[in-house]
């Protein structure tokens, strides 16, 4: 079996080797294990993906961590954790997420700039950045080599200012973070002039971006990682409401000529199944 330490090198290298590569947002052991199947290198959770199973909005720092804990022991992939806020204000506390991460089985976590709090989105410029620091000096003291993602998240709640996002990541990226992340850059000029700043390698999630944009594309204007968030959750949940709406409404059930094969689920659960 491969230890944790073995997966944290194999994560970094990821982002190390010329060209990008993509990290897949499986919820649950399930959608991990088919992931891992289909020969992808690594994982990233999605606390979006996790509050659709809960059914609702938020979802707490322990929930995160349980399902975290869920992923990264049903396949050898290495897994980073969608912290969110890391569940905490103060710096140190919301740090102390990162180690629990990594007691949890992940090799990478991320920290972001959002509060959850509606009338005040974004944590002040100063705070932000205590908090990087916070989970750096964290991060740097576990026995594996962690690696840390921070997020700019201006984009995602109305505040189009890019300078002052970019000034976030440069920050970030001074900090010490290993990969920056500033969801919400869609076209592709946008996102050739986030990364052009950056020395640090970029994130970026296709679920706010193009949908046009490739992986060739991404990986010549820089990109290192690309992500999905939620969205495969999301199309999941398409799919679901769709087949529900023609039985509520047709009273039909054509959908059931598109299921997966069970043959096929089954054989790739136990294609990566742990002794």
């Amino acid at each position: 079996m491969t230890s944790q330490l073995e997966k944290a090198k194999a994560f970094q290298a990821l982002h190390t080797r010329p060209g990008a590569f993509i990290i897949p947002n499986p919820w649950d052991a399930g959608t991990a294990k088919l992931l891992a199947a289909m020969g992808f290198e690594a994982l990233a959770t999605t606390s979006l993906g996790l509050a659709n199973t809960f059914g609702g909005s938020t979802v707490s720092l322990d929930a995160i961590l349980d399902n975290c804990r869920a992923i990264a022991a049903a396949t050898e992939l290495p897994v980073s954790v969608d912290l969110e806020n890391c569940g905490a204000h103060e710096p140190k506390r919301a740090a102390d997420a990162i180690r629990r991460a990594a007691e949890a089985g992940a090799v990478g976590g991320s920290i972001e700039d959002s509060t959850g709090e509606q009338e005040r989105p974004i944590y002040d410029f100063a705070l932000a950045l205590e908090r990087v620091q916070a989970a750096v000096e964290m991060a740097r003291s576990l026995p594996i080599p962690f690696t840390l993602t921070a997020r700019a998240e201006n984009l995602l709640h109305g505040r189009n200012d890019l300078d002052d996002t970019i000034k976030r990541l440069l920050a970030f990226e001074a900090a010490g973070a290993d990969v920056l992340y500033a969801p919400g850059v869609h076209d592709l000029a946008t996102i050739k002039t986030v990364v052009s700043a950056l020395k640090k390698p970029f994130n970026l999630v296709m679920g706010f971006a193009d949908p046009t944009l490739t992986l060739p594309q991404l990986s010549a204007a820089g990109v290192k990682r690309i992500s999905v968030g939620g969205a495969m959750s999301r199309y999941a949940l398409a799919a679901f409401l769709n087949s529900a709406r023609e039985m509520k409404e047709s009273g039909s059930f054509t959908y059931v000529r598109d299921m997966a094969p069970i043959k096929e689920l089954r054989d790739a659960f136990a294609a990566v199944s742990l002794p």
